[in-house]
């Protein structure tokens, strides 16, 4: 089979033929018909995250498989697989832990360090067959299309988790997205299935743009540095922040949007510090809290509302998976709008 491997940091990817995995256990072999290409595979690319203050958290090595939006067909099966038949065309649920330690015996297999996660820990979907450790991690798609069904594994399923930790919204609570990239048009969608209204704020008015075609009312440039004194003002505050992108600029942006009381979840993994007086937490009584994609519970509970077709599709731009390397560099330039999706036909 034919992978695409890292090398050195940012460096280009290696074709790499090899074996077909052979399923043991419970494992089951699925041919990658669909992968997304996701911001965290540029980081994983680069090898680096910004810690800001010229500190860096180092994540890559050589000899990875990125890729962790799958979506594929059932090819072969351990002898101890259950649930799983030949042919099966199924979403793979990636952030697959130890299944011993006390994330994963909570349910919170995403939080296990150093986990099994597919792209990540394990070799993923950039390559034409992947190996999945169990059958639960598979999950049926309906009628929506393979390469948008891919982007439920990880684009999907954080954005779906990061509004479930909203809580209950009441009325005169205003929530509002920061960023309109992939993950933040997949929560916008996700939030007008669930009858809010959110207000949305990116750099890019083509991307505002595309969130008016979705239905939102209302948007906010952040590049105009008024633009988040007029949503304080017109809100009163915000009850809840969704930051999309996580740099300094927009989690300090985000702040500025809030009420006394509210909470900014942040998503994004684009870098930086935060620097906030301890006696203003307190005071202002806020909820500042990470969201890291989400359990195998959410990822059931988001297929169910794929598969009723309460979640309208977000923009896919397809490209074969020999351009993988391509699809990270036009990503990471910021070329992109909506997901793009590598094919293996």
């Amino acid at each position: 089979m034919l992978s695409f491997e890292t090398t050195t940091p940012g460096g280009p990817l290696a074709p790499v033929e090899s074996e077909i995995p052979q399923p043991q256990g419970s494992e089951v072999i699925v041919k990658m018909l669909a992968c997304g290409v996701c911001h965290s595979d540029i980081h994983m690319h680069d090898g680096v995250f910004d810690l800001g203050h010229g500190k860096q958290l180092e994540v890559g090595r050589p000899g990875m498989v990125l890729g962790h939006e799958i979506f594929g067909e059932v090819v072969a099966f351990g002898p101890e697989s259950e649930g799983a038949a030949i042919g099966d065309r199924r979403v793979v649920y990636p952030w697959i832990g130890c299944g011993e330690c006390a994330s994963c015996l909570r349910g919170d297999e995403n939080l296990c360090t150093p986990g099994r996660a597919l792209g990540i820990a394990a070799k993923g979907g950039f390559a034409e067959y992947v190996s999945v450790p169990h059958s639960r991690y598979l999950f049926d798609k309906g009628d929506v299309s393979d390469s948008l069904a891919a982007t439920y594994a990880c684009s999907g399923l954080t954005a779906y988790s990061a509004l479930n930790k909203l809580g209950e919204v009441g009325k005169g609570d205003e929530v509002v997205i920061i960023g309109a990239g992939g993950v933040g048009m997949m929560a916008i969608q996700i939030a007008l299935s669930k009858g809010l209204d959110p207000i949305v704020v990116d750099i890019d008015e083509a991307k505002l743009a595309s969130a008016k075609e979705l239905g939102v009312t209302r948007t906010f440039n952040s590049g105009d540095p008024q633009s988040g004194k007029e949503i304080r003002k017109s809100t009163g505050g915000a009850y809840a922040v969704l930051d999309f992108v996580g740099a300094e600029a927009s989690v300090n942006y985000g702040l500025g949007c809030l009420r006394k009381g509210g909470m900014i979840i942040i998503i994004g993994l684009y870098g930086g510090s935060l620097n906030i007086p301890i006696p203003f937490l307190p005071m202002n009584a806020r909820i500042i809290q990470g969201s890291y994609v989400g359990t195998l519970k959410d990822m059931g509970e988001l297929m169910e509302l794929v598969r009723a077709g309460k979640i309208d599709p977000i923009e896919i731009h397809e490209r074969p998976l020999a351009e993988a390397e391509a699809a990270l560099a036009d990503l990471k330039a910021g070329k992109v709008r909506g997901r793009q999706v590598l094919v293996n036909n």
